[in-house]
C-alpha cells in the first residue's frame, strides 16, 4: 500500500545540530516516523560514505540517500554511489584561471586534516567527508566579483555551483529537487512529499515539495521569504533537530487528522 507521506530532509543544521551533529533532539519524531512506516530520505551535501554511516545509526532506516547536494543517489541496500565524476570535476577546476582557482579552497585542497579543522568533525568522520564521488565543496575566499568570474569559467565547462549553509559546492548538475522527484516517483509516487531544510541549497527542494518546512538557521545565510509562505505550503520552524522534531510531529498529526476527516 502506498505511503501517505514521504519525508525528505537535509542534515547539517536541520536534522543534525549545527555544532554537535547530533540528532538526539529529533528522537521523538524519528520514532513516530518508524511507527507510521513513513519513508525517510536523507538529502545532503555529505558523501555516500558519511551518510551511510549516519543511516545505520538512525532509528528510522532511510529509503534512499540523496548525496553530495543531489549529484548522486544511493538506494537502500546499495553500499556506495557509482558512476561518480569527481575526477572530471577536479580537471575542470584545474582549467580555471589560476588567480581565481586560488580563491577556492576545496576539500581536495584541505585534505582530511584540513576538513577536520574547518568542520570540527572527528578525524575518522572528516576522512569520510573527504571521499567525494560527485562534487567538490569548499570555501570561497575572494570578492563577489571574483566569485562571479570563477563560476562563469566553471559554467562554461558544465559545472554548476550551489551555496549551502557553510560551503560552496561544485558539481555537474542535478540538485536536491531533481533527485527528490526521482526518489519519490520510485518509492512512493502517490504520497504527500514533505521536505525540510535550512540553507539556500535547500530552496529548490522546499519549493518542489507538496509542503516545505524551513528550519531556522542563525549560523549561516538562512533562507529568504519564499513564494508559498503566504498560503502555508511553505512554513517556518525552530532551529536544528528540536525545530525539526516539533515540525514533523505537528505535520504528522495534521495529516492524520485530515485523513480521519476524509
Amino acid at each position: 500500500m502506498p505511503s501517505d507521506l514521504i519525508i525528505f530532509t537535509d542534515l547539517d543544521g536541520t536534522l543534525l545540530d549545527h555544532h554537535s551533529y547530533s540528532y538526539a533532539a529529533a528522537q521523538s519524531a524519528l520514532s513516530r516516523v518508524v511507527k507510521e512506516s513513513f519513508p525517510l530520505v536523507l538529502s545532503s551535501s555529505k558523501t555516500a560514505a558519511e551518510m551511510a554511516a549516519l543511516a545505520r545509526e538512525l532509528p528510522a532506516s532511510p529509503a534512499a540517500l540523496i548525496v553530495e547536494n543531489g549529484a548522486g543517489v544511493v538506494w537502500s541496500g546499495e553500499d556506495t554511489a557509482t558512476g561518480g565524476r569527481h575526477g572530471a570535476l577536479m580537471e575542470a577546476l584545474a582549467r580555471v584561471t589560476p588567480e581565481l582557482r586560488a580563491l577556492f579552497e576545496g576539500f581536495a585542497d584541505l585534505g582530511p586534516e584540513g576538513v577536520a579543522r574547518l568542520t570540527g568533525l572527528p578525524p575518522a568522520e572528516a576522512a569520510l567527508a573527504s571521499r567525494r564521488d560527485w562534487s567538490e565543496p569548499g570555501i570561497w575566499r575572494g570578492s563577489e566579483e571574483a566569485r562571479a568570474a570563477f563560476l562563469a569559467e566553471l559554467a562554461a565547462q558544465g559545472v554548476t555551483a550551489r551555496q549551502g549553509g557553510r560551503f560552496l559546492t561544485l558539481s555537474f548538475g542535478a540538485d536536491k529537487a531533481d533527485r527528490m522527484k526521482e526518489v519519490a516517483d520510485r518509492i512512493a509516487p502517490t504520497a504527500h512529499v514533505l521536505a525540510l531544510g535550512d540553507a539556500p541549497n535547500d530552496i529548490g527542494m522546499l519549493e518542489a515539495a507538496d509542503t516545505g518546512i524551513i528550519i531556522a538557521n542563525p549560523h549561516g545565510a538562512g533562507i529568504p521569504p519564499l513564494p508559498g509562505e503566504e498560503t502555508g505550503r511553505i512554513r517556518r520552524a525552530g532551529e536544528g533537530p528540536a525545530g525539526w522534531n516539533a515540525a514533523v510531529l505537528a505535520f504528522i498529526d495534521e495529516l492524520t487528522s485530515a485523513n480521519r476527516q476524509a
